[in-house]
Parts: C-alpha cells; structure tokens; sequence
C-alpha cells in the first residue's frame, strides 16, 4: 500500500472530528483537498472507513481501527525523528501534559530550566481535574499526568516530585472568628471543588471522618475560584498551600489550625507503565531525577503557618 503520511494525518482528524469540514479548518486546508485524500485513502481498503447517514458522517467500527492503526503508525514515526536528532544530543519534539488545576502553581517550575535548555521541544499542557488527567492517560493521549493523588489499581510508574499540604482557611475575618470560637466552623458554608477533583475526595474524606456538619456546600470548578472565593468571605475551605503562600504571608488568608489537619499527600509524576516514551519525554525523567530536589529547594519555600 503506498498511503502516505499526510493521508494518515487526515484520517485521523476526520476521526476526531467526525466532519470533513472541522477536519479542514484544524489542518488548514480547504474542504474538498481533505474530501480527495480520504477517498483516495479509502480505496487502498475493502471495507468502508465511514458513512454518511442523514448528512452526517459516521466512521464505521473497521474505520475505527484503521484509526488505531494509523495513530500507531504515526507515533513510530514521530520516534523515529526524534531519535535521530537525539542521537546527537539535539533534543527535539513535543511533550505532552496534563496537570490538575492546583498543579499550575508547581508544574511551570519543573519545566522552565529544562525548556530553556532545549528550545526545540514544544509544550503541550492542558489543565484540568484528577478525573480527566486519568482519563488522558488511559486514552494515550499525553505522555504525563501531574496528580497529588493515585488512584487505585491503575498500571501507572510515579516519580515523586515533592509533598502536598492541604489545610483548612478562611479570610482575616472569618479565620479569626473561628480561631476564637470553633462553635463557628459549623456556621459557615464549606467550599468544595467539583466532582473528579482530588482536593474536593480529600476534603470530602475528612468533613466525613470527623462528622463535620456542613450549613451550607458550594461547589466551584477550580481552585483559582475557590481561593477568591475564601478571599471575598463566601466561605471556608480546605486548600493546597501550595496555591495560596501569598495570600498566607500577606495575611489575606489564614490557617484555621483543625484536628487531622494538615492532609499530607505528594506530588506525582504519573504515566502508563505501557506507554512507548518518546526520547524527549524519557530524558525529561531523567532531568527530574537529578533536579527535582533543587528545584525544590529553590522554588517552593513554604510560609510559616
């Protein structure tokens, strides 16, 4: 068969996409150059890759592991361009991330000097919850997760990065009122991350271990907006410190000291023990062994509580 790699590429955005049409607009091409390949695609196969029914596109089960293939086959590809620059040192390609929302406040640190000395490698890094950073690695669609939290029974390798303390805050205000008459922590609404976060398990774990009554549950999508939340005196919540050392040493924030508290997780670097890792994406775990411990020690130094 003699298809080529750009007729491999297209399959597989027509796959995505479902549409010939946001296939095109994604490779920047025009909708009858993308209608051409996949028909002439098509005729290296016995059987149909997709269907229209309905004026809708549908790709059939066979089409579907042609996909599989294709994806495979393109990655092999993509190990093979980058060995051969890697031979000589000169690293090069893409890696590929998927942090949790807290995971912003530390990830750029265990990347900076490592991009800085490799310009060619690009980033690709998207920031989400614990659920979805899973469901990335299960789907081979990154090669690392950032999670503070391991699930169970998953095939996963982990490279420990650094510790994870979450504590109960509230504004100036509110801690203090608190602080003074714990008879209070009752009264006021708890705020929670969504469902599939693994602060908001944490936290769950703990109001229900040491039967907290909670007036009132708000749930917010990110941490960024619990902490303004907290800020603005909506509520209390339970938060990694990681994410909110200025707002600790600047007093805008305070630690309400609580039994059982701080929750002490890690760090972790995550991938599947199946993935094949690109030359790049192996030499970033060997940087992170060697550096992690300086870049700790450097980066993220911890207010007094």
């Amino acid at each position: 068969m003699n298809y080529t790699i750009s007729q491999l590429k297209i399959f597989l955005k027509v796959v995505e996409f479902t549409s010939i049409t946001k296939a095109a607009d994604e490779l920047n091409l025009t909708q009858p150059a993308v209608s051409i390949q996949l028909k002439n695609f098509q005729k290296y196969f016995k059987f149909p890759l997709t269907e229209i029914i309905n004026k809708k596109l549908y790709v059939t089960e066979f089409g579907l592991e042609i996909a599989v293939a294709c994806e495979n086959i393109l990655n092999e590809i993509e190990i093979i361009n980058y060995k051969s620059k890697g031979y000589n040192k000169n690293y090069t390609g893409k890696l590929k991330i998927s942090i949790v929302s807290t995971g912003k406040y530390i990830m750029p640190y265990y990347l900076s000097s490592f991009l800085n000395e490799y310009p060619d490698v690009d980033l690709l890094m998207d920031v989400t919850n614990k659920s979805k950073v899973i469901a990335s690695i299960e789907k081979n669609e990154i090669d690392f997760g950032l999670i503070s939290i391991l699930p169970d029974n998953l095939n996963f390798i982990e490279l420990e990065l650094m510790d994870n303390h979450l504590y109960l805050v509230g504004n100036k205000e509110i801690a203090e009122e608190i602080i003074n008459n714990k008879k209070l922590l009752e009264t006021k609404p708890f705020i929670f991350r969504e469902q599939g976060s693994g602060t908001r398990q944490m936290m769950e774990k703990f109001v229900s271990k040491n039967k907290i009554y909670t007036k009132k549950k708000i749930e917010l999508t990110s941490n960024e907006a619990v902490k303004q939340a907290v800020l603005a005196g909506i509520g209390i919540s339970i938060m990694p410190i990681i994410g909110i050392r200025s707002e600790i040493a600047s007093g805008k924030l305070k630690v309400i000291a609580t039994k059982g508290l701080p929750i002490t997780t890690k760090w972790r670097l995550v991938w599947s023990k199946e993935k094949k890792l690109s030359p790049i994406a192996q030499h970033y775990i060997e940087y992170l062994k060697k550096e992690k411990e300086k870049i700790n020690k450097l980066s993220f130094s911890i207010p007094k509580i």
